[in-house]
């Protein structure tokens, strides 16, 4: 049930002006010492004490990267990743504070790129560093989406064996849970599953888009839910998630789910009403308050806001794309900010 909502508007930054915040040029890609450079001047002893660490490559796909980091010392507000499409065009990606890892979606297989990771305080660059990673090839011998023939009811969702070898027995004892749906959209669902014994270094979801063409996300280790966007509405899709310790499937859950029939346009676009009737006058008391807008580029734009009173099991951010037709991205309800790609 919708219980309470609220709204705010925002401007994209402009593409034709600056694919880049002005704030934050792309670095140089010529090679250069620069995994400590600060913006501070030697005054601002203070925000230099903020230090990005260890940022590293996790996992590889032909079309994305994940990329983790640690910040030793005293907290950012938010972090900026920086990088060059396949068509060397900047790309910046804005990430909240409180993050240690990032997915990069949409590169391109087997290609160089070099991604520049800042700190931010306010809108002040604090500290930078940078890394550099391969994707993976097209045809990369990696764990393959299981055939999309039905199976029998019994068979589905049975855990594969453990692929490790007998000295790898011990990575054998982590466990994935139940893999279910917990939110459906036309363009989206939101999946969850649990780890009821060990644990895992990263996870990866693997599935056919509407065309048939497999699709992998990977997935930090800590995480227990993952919303997959950009599918097509009353489309079936089958999702495979496996679990990986040392770069090895450890077990696999699988799942079925079709997508919501597409949403009729509000000619008014007017937001939608609440549905909690008089009856439910008691869920009420949870509040949503202060959506603002924490960062824009050309291409997306990262929300915040709170919530004084109460706790919501989820979230739904509704919009309308630049062709007019209304999006939904479902949120899980411990989260209080979301980047809109």
């Amino acid at each position: 049930k919708k219980i309470d909502h609220t709204s705010t508007d925002v401007v994209t930054a402009d593409r034709e002006a600056a694919a880049v915040p002005e704030e934050l040029p792309l670095p140089s890609e010529e090679p250069e010492d620069d995994k400590h450079q600060t913006e501070a001047p030697p005054s601002a002893t203070t925000p230099a004490r903020a230090v990005l660490k260890d940022l590293r490559v996790s996992s590889v796909t032909p079309n994305s990267v994940q990329l983790q980091w640690s910040v030793p010392g005293a907290p950012f507000d938010s972090f900026m990743l920086q990088y060059r499409d396949a068509q060397g065009q900047p790309q910046a990606l804005p990430i909240d504070g409180g993050s240690r890892s990032v997915t990069v979606p949409g590169l391109s297989p087997s290609r160089w790129y070099r991604f520049h990771l800042y700190g931010l305080r306010g809108r002040r660059r604090v500290y930078h560093t940078s890394t550099e990673a391969v994707t993976a090839a097209a045809n990369l011998d990696e764990p393959p989406i299981p055939s999309e023939e039905l199976q029998s009811e019994d068979t589905q969702h049975r855990d594969p064996p453990v692929e490790s070898p007998s000295t790898d027995a011990p990575l054998a004892r982590a466990v994935l849970g139940e893999l279910k749906v917990s939110s459906v959209t036309p363009n989206s669902v939101q999946l969850q599953w649990g780890v009821p014994k060990g644990s895992f270094d990263s996870f990866m979801l693997q599935y056919r888009d509407a065309q048939g063409q497999p699709q992998a996300l990977p997935i930090d280790g800590g995480s227990r839910s993952v919303t997959v966007p950009g599918l097509s509405p009353s489309h079936r899709y089958r999702f495979h998630l496996y679990g990986l310790q040392g770069g090895k499937r450890i077990d696999r859950v699988s799942t079925d789910i079709v997508t919501g029939e597409p949403q009729p346009e509000d000619p008014k676009g007017k937001d939608p009403p609440t549905e909690a009737t008089p009856s439910e006058a008691p869920l009420a008391r949870a509040m949503l308050r202060e959506l603002k807008v924490s960062s824009v580029t050309p291409s997306s734009v990262q929300l915040q806001w709170s919530v004084p009173e109460g706790s919501f099991d989820s979230f739904m951010l509704q919009y309308r794309d630049a062709q007019g037709q209304p999006q939904a991205l479902p949120i899980d309800g411990g989260s209080r900010s979301v980047t809109v790609p």
